[in-house]
């Protein structure tokens, strides 16, 4: 009762009893009392030393193991006492019992504890240390137990910074693959957990190479200049020890910042000169290093000549070739040839030049001399090949190469004194250096390759070797033998040209005259002949004119100077024409020039020297005619000589000729041609003799001479020649176009009274629309030929009575389409009906559909009527008959034509002539054309006939090609003009409408009845609600409007009609809710409601709803119960649904004035666990049932003491009987038997008290009879137990531990059974032991 009192000097009253038990051997009497003092005042380790100074009685447990059984049946050791408890358990090995204690957290965990558990089970000390939170210890254990990847995510997790620099060392000296690992995971974050460069000090102190290779390479992944260091010790450690990694490392190139001299420098030292010329920079290392060139990849070192400078390379391969020329000269020329753009041919070739090396000159130039034209470079390649011996290729290249320098290659050829002269031959033929070549032949004595040259190389170079021979004096008998064995594969024109310039032309005579005996035809080899002839003058004249085989122009030359007569008889006979006119003149041949000009024909030579500007074109002229000519005896030398005078616009000249050639009696006088010229001439010249002319010759063209008078405008002339020789068409078309002269032209037609002159005056008279005149001359002429254009002029003037004459002439001779066609018009025109009938019913060949058409645009619907009745063309008849106002004809007529268009321009006719009724008929013919409806409907609104179009389309429906623009067009006419029939019409043939376009109309019109209607059909649910609530009056039914509510896709639509209800049928609202409420959001439509303060008028809707346990329902139907102060249905809804705010309905209902209501609220407030706040409101209500019911449900001792103390104050005994009973499992018996002894009411107290005795009996009696099971069952399994054994499994009940799972590693979930978390870490730690 102290203790519970919480008096003062309760701690003594424990610590005195204990004493005095533990004086009198109640050792466990002693122990429980020590085990339950307050604060644990009495379980320090005096106490312990007390019972460990205790002997254990013979077949009992020691009195401290009863203690540390009794404390540990209460609960938790505290940290003194664990240790003291391992202690033992631990040197008996029971590590399973220490295990079952922490899971079930009986032990605290420390430090102390740990270190003590770590020498029997490492593992379970890291348990003891996860739950004692003592980083450094649970960091060592990951270490010792091989955890290293735990132990840096632990540190992370709890915030600890160990050593890890020690650490590391320590795992290195264990595993050091595992030490690998660790280091990794403390570099693996952008901030390593410890130094990089201390890491590798540890791998460095164990000589762990490959390991700290590993370890870089993944720390330095990232290549970060600020790691250049560690780079360079990377290299470094390889470099030393496994060159082969250090090779591959380079190899991949994965990092750049590191001390590349350094490096390069260790490179060399290990033999990878290839990695140390990478990084060396400097000029003198790199020197150094690459003359090793049998150490080093040829194709690499190639490559890498290509990343060094200019100079730098040229160095490099001067250090190659003076190290070892032989070993190295195939390396440099292929540097040398794949670099030699950027280093320069010239500065390649002086290298080669300054060791002497034409060997390599000759492949590095041989390499290059294809693609390259620089003069240069072949020529040093000539040079080289030479030296080196390779002729072969010196004379490839100075037969292939265009671009050395002859020159120079020629003289380096002759300096070289080649045991070959081959090369130097080719240059000298390709580069025509033939003389110089001889002249070098001769002179060393080396004829025979002046044979070789002639004979095998060019033999067309003989003429440049014979002229260099006689310019050396050579024998003639020497260049004679070289002719003739040269035989015909020379040019002889080169050859004569050489030995003529040097005056030895002779010395080819019998060499020429064998040839021509051989019946050689060469132009050139009868040209030479020639020319010794002519200088022999050994009958010259003869050999040119008997020889065909010379080419004349170039003995004609030869000749000019010698005898201009021989030049002459060279040049006719070659008719070389400008060179014989140039001799004439010079030497004043005009006679032979005058007679060959004349045998020549030629017309362009007789341009040439009939020019104007020929000084001896006079001379010439009077040749021509007093010789030339007066000596020919042929037409055509005549005739080309006229044509030339003609051709030199010399028409003087001309007519004295042709007057001397034709008026004089000679051959040609009555040649056609010539009096064609000598008018002709006239005309041109002199028109005032043309005339003269004209009479007096008669064998010319007349008809050509007349045109050409005509178009020279010598009209009376041409008039004249074809009146002469009767052209007499010609004649009067010279009088109708040129005279212009229409009278002389119609007495010049009458005197020929000739059919085809009066078609052509026919046609003048018709161009000048002389009509009627022009009908006469073509009727004359009997010819219809230009009917189109008569037709089109009589038309024209309107002369239809002179058209009819003549197209009845035109009839009779050609019975033409066109001119039956005119005819026909034409009678029309003229109103003959009955002729017009006549013809177009006998046979004919007009085209009377298109006459018809004619008629019927210029208005002639009688005549119209006749040719369309004629072909049969109904539809055009019908229009015919419109015209003519004959209705029913024109009704009948669109009938045989059944044409849409027919009947729409007869309908229409009718219609303006408002014959209705023959509208309907052929209206119902137009209808059923979807396309014309329109059209027909305008028709008749635009003239106001309404009533009469309803009643055409009303007809129309029941026709069997009805359509939908039918039904739909009909629907929009009586919204229009008859609304009391539209609803029928819909309700009949809603489905055949065009719904959207009567949507519209109804809309127009105003018909919201049928608008929804139509709106309900068509699927457009929320308009046809809309329109409804918009126009309630007219379209709102309640059955429909249920009925489309529920189908709308817009749920907005839903709040709108219940706002429109509220207005307009408020109470009809709740059946509506019914409806709606598979859809309706609750919460909406209850705030709709409270805004509207409408709540009371859908309490059935609220009802039905409120199985959906929604908030706001719930709320909203509590109010209304409340404020119609429904407490049971209000008790009801609480208890069904508790989805609402159960403190605020609670504190409202609170305050109510009705006792139930505040009994509702008291009970709120117990199932919100308010159960002090409920128990207050029954205390004031005075519900004490309620009361005592609410302070044993919350199981709080407290409250069930202060309302025993309340009933006591109140003086209700028996509700303190009551509340005994009620709240027995929370009262504490000291708290009733001290309230009862105080109150003096033991008698209402008793009852209970004889409850408490008899369950304490009972516990007694179990725990006596528990303990007699287990002596019993301890004697029988274990005679020879161990110390403390039996307490120890008192206290760990009957059931033995079962082994423990694994738990899963860090970082996953602990099993949710684990023991409570100690210092904030769980007490099963998920590391993967077992603990």
């Amino acid at each position: 009762m102290a203790v519970r009192s919480n008096l003062v000097g309760a701690e003594e009253l424990f610590a005195r009893k204990f004493n005095t038990l533990f004086a009198q051997g109640s050792y466990s009497e002693a122990a429980k009392v020590a085990a339950s003092a307050p604060k644990g005042i009495l379980r320090t380790a005096e106490t312990i030393r007390k019972f460990q100074s205790v002997p254990a009685q013979p077949g009992q447990a020691s009195p401290l193991l009863q203690y540390f059984g009794i404390l540990l049946d209460q609960g938790q050791l505290n940290k003194f006492e664990s240790l003291e408890l391992c202690r033992p358990v631990l040197q008996q090995g029971r590590k399973q019992l220490l295990e079952k204690w922490l899971k079930e957290d009986k032990l605290e965990c420390s430090e102390e504890l740990g270190d003590l558990v770590k020498a029997s089970d490492p593992t379970l000390a890291l348990s003891v240390y996860l739950r004692a939170n003592v980083p450094n210890k649970v960091i060592q254990c990951f270490a010792e137990t091989g955890q290293f990847q735990k132990i840096v995510l632990y540190a992370k997790k709890v915030g600890y910074t160990p050593d890890w620099v020690f650490l590391l060392r320590n795992v290195m000296r264990v595993n050091p693959d595992q030490g690998l690992q660790f280091a990794q995971m403390l570099v693996q974050d952008e901030e390593p957990l410890a130094n990089i460069n201390q890491i590798v000090d540890v791998f460095m102190e164990g000589s762990l190479i490959q390991q700290c290779t590993s370890f870089l390479l993944d720390a330095l992944k990232n290549n970060r200049p600020a790691e250049g260091h560690l780079q360079t010790r990377l290299l470094e450690m390889n470099l030393i020890h496994a060159p082969q990694v250090a090779d591959a490392i380079l190899g991949n190139q994965m990092f750049t910042h590191y001390d590349r001299a350094h490096v390069a420098q260790l490179c060399e030292k290990a033999g990878l000169l290839q990695r140390a010329l990478e990084h060396y920079t400097d000029l003198y290392d790199i020197k150094r290093a690459v003359v090793h060139t049998h150490l080093l990849n040829p194709e690499w070192l190639v490559n890498f000549f290509g990343s060094l400078s200019v100079d730098d390379s040229l160095e490099c391969l001067r250090a190659m070739l003076s190290a070892n020329i032989r070993q190295n000269l195939q390396l440099c020329v292929q540097v040398a040839s794949k670099y030699h753009e950027q280093l320069g041919t010239q500065a390649l070739v002086e290298l080669f030049e300054s060791f002497k090396s034409y060997e390599g000159l000759f492949y590095f130039l041989g390499s290059i001399v294809n693609f390259s034209q620089e003069p240069d470079v072949h020529f040093k390649y000539i040079q080289a090949a030479c030296k080196t011996g390779q002729i072969k290729e010196v004379e490839r290249i100075c037969r292939e190469s265009n671009c050395y320098d002859p020159e120079r290659v020629k003289n380096f050829l002759k300096e070289a004194k080649l045991t070959d002269q081959l090369p130097l031959i080719i240059v000298c033929d390709r580069f025509d250096f033939v003389h110089d070549l001889v002249l070098y032949l001769y002179r060393n004595t080396l004829q025979k390759y002046i044979e070789i040259y002639v004979q095998k190389v060019n033999p067309s170079r003989l003429p440049v070797v014979i002229g260099g021979l006689l310019d050396v004096d050579c024998s003639e008998d020497v260049i004679k033998n070289l002719i003739m064995v040269v035989r015909g594969q020379f040019s002889t024109d080169e050859l004569v040209d050489e030995v003529e310039k040097r005056n030895r032309l002779k010395l080819l005579l019998p060499w020429l005259e064998s040839r021509i005996h051989e019946g050689c035809e060469e132009p050139a080899t009868h040209n030479a002949l020639a020319k010794i002839y002519i200088d022999s003058n050994n009958t010259p004249e003869r050999f040119l004119k008997e020889n065909p085989f010379y080419d004349s122009a170039v003995v004609g030359r030869y000749c000019e100077k010698r005898d201009p007569h021989l030049a002459c008889v060279a040049y006719e006979r070659g008719q070389c024409d400008l060179d014989l006119i140039k001799v004439c003149n010079e030497n004043s041949l005009f006679k032979s020039e005058a007679r060959y000009l004349v045998r020549r024909k030629d017309p362009e030579l007789w341009a040439k020297v009939l020019e104007e500007n020929n000084p001896c074109r006079r001379q010439l002229i009077d040749q021509v005619v007093q010789t030339a000519l007066s000596e020919t005896q042929d037409p055509e030398e005549v005739s080309v000589t006229v044509k030339a005078f003609m051709t030199a616009d010399l028409p003087n000249e001309l007519i004295e000729l042709l007057e001397r050639i034709v008026l004089d009696s000679s051959v040609f006088s009555e040649h056609r041609n010539l009096q064609n010229l000598l008018i002709l001439t006239a005309i041109k010249a002199d028109r005032t003799r043309v005339m003269e002319y004209i009479n007096r010759l008669d064998n010319y063209d007349a008809p050509d001479i007349a045109n050409i008078a005509v178009s020279n405008e010598l009209f009376e002339e041409a008039f004249a020649i074809f009146k002469k020789f009767d052209v007499n068409t010609s004649a009067i078309q010279v009088l109708i176009e040129h005279i212009k002269n229409l009278d002389r032209a119609y007495e010049f037609a009458e005197r020929c009274n000739e059919p085809a002159v009066w078609s052509q005056l026919a046609r003048a008279q018709l161009h000048r629309d002389l009509v009627k005149e022009a009908i006469d001359s073509y009727i004359k002429a009997v010819d219809p030929s230009a009917y189109m254009e008569v037709v089109n002029a009589a038309s024209k003037n309107n002369n239809w009575e002179d058209l009819v004459k003549f197209l009845q002439m035109a009839r009779k001779k050609a019975r033409e389409s066109y001119v039956e066609t005119e005819l026909i018009f034409a009678l029309a025109r003229t109103n003959r009906l009955a002729e017009l009938e006549e013809f177009v019913s006998g046979p004919n060949n007009a085209h009377i559909q298109q006459v018809g058409d004619r008629c019927y645009e210029e208005g002639m619907y009688e005549a119209a009527k006749l040719l369309y009745n004629n072909v049969s063309n109904f539809a055009r008849l019908a229009s015919t008959l419109v015209h003519l106002g004959e209705y029913q004809a024109a009704v009948d007529s669109a009938r045989k034509a059944n044409s849409t268009r027919t009947w729409k321009e007869v309908c229409f006719a009718c219609v303006d002539g408002e014959e209705f009724r023959l509208a309907q008929i052929c209206g119902l013919h137009i209808v059923i054309h979807a396309d014309e409806l329109e059209d027909l409907i305008s028709y008749y609104q635009d003239r106001g006939y309404f009533e009469e179009l309803i009643a055409l389309l009303e007809a129309a429906l029941g026709l069997e090609r009805a359509h939908m623009g039918m039904f739909t067009e009909l629907a929009i006419l009586y919204s229009k003009f008859k609304p009391q029939k539209m609803r029928e019409h819909l309700e009949l043939f809603w489905s055949r409408v065009n719904i959207p376009k009567v949507l519209r109309a109804a809309e127009q019109s105003h018909l919201w009845a049928e608008l929804v209607f139509l709106y309900d059909k068509y699927e457009e649910y929320d308009n046809a609600v809309i329109t409804m609530m918009n126009h309630a009056t007219d379209a709102w039914k309640e059955g429909m409007f249920k009925d489309i509510i529920a189908k709308v896709a817009n749920v907005e639509l839903y709040y709108k009609s219940l706002s429109f209800y509220l207005e307009y049928k408020p109470l009809l609202i709740n059946d509506l809710l019914t409806i709606l409420s598979p859809r309706l959001d609750h919460n909406r439509a209850v705030s709709f409601f409270s805004k509207m303060n409408k709540l009371k008028l859908v309490k059935p809707y609220l009802r039905s709803v409120q199985n959906h346990n929604n908030k706001a329902v719930n709320e909203a139907l509590n109010n209304l119960l409340t404020e119609e102060e429904d407490y049971q249905s209000l008790r009801a809804s609480i208890d069904a649904y508790d989805n609402f705010d159960t403190i605020d309905l609670a504190q409202r209902l609170e305050k109510h004035e009705l006792i139930e209501f505040r009994r509702i609220a008291a009970y709120l407030y117990k199932r919100n666990n308010r159960w002090r706040q409920s128990v207050e409101l029954c205390k004031k209500d005075k519900l004490y049932k309620d009361a005592m019911l609410f302070a044993a449900e919350s199981k709080d001792a407290e409250l069930a003491e202060t309302l025993l103390q309340w009933f006591l104050e109140e003086d209700r005994k028996e509700c303190f009987a009551a509340c005994l009973f009620a709240s027995y499992d929370l009262l504490h018996p000291d708290v009733v038997l001290e309230l009862a002894w105080r109150h003096n009411i033991m008698d209402f107290a008793m009852p209970y008290f004889i409850q408490v005795m008899r369950e304490y009996l009972t516990k007694v009696d179990k725990l006596e009879e528990a303990e007699s099971f287990r002596k019993t069952e301890d004697d029988v399994k274990e005679p020879q137990q161990m110390v403390f054994g039996q307490q120890l499994m008192l206290t760990s009940a009957t059931t033995p531990v079962a082994p423990q799972p694994a738990y899963p590693a860090y970082g996953y979930p602990a099993p949710t059974a684990a023991a409570p978390a100690a210092a904030g870490y769980p007490a099963q730690p998920a590391y993967g032991f077992n603990i």
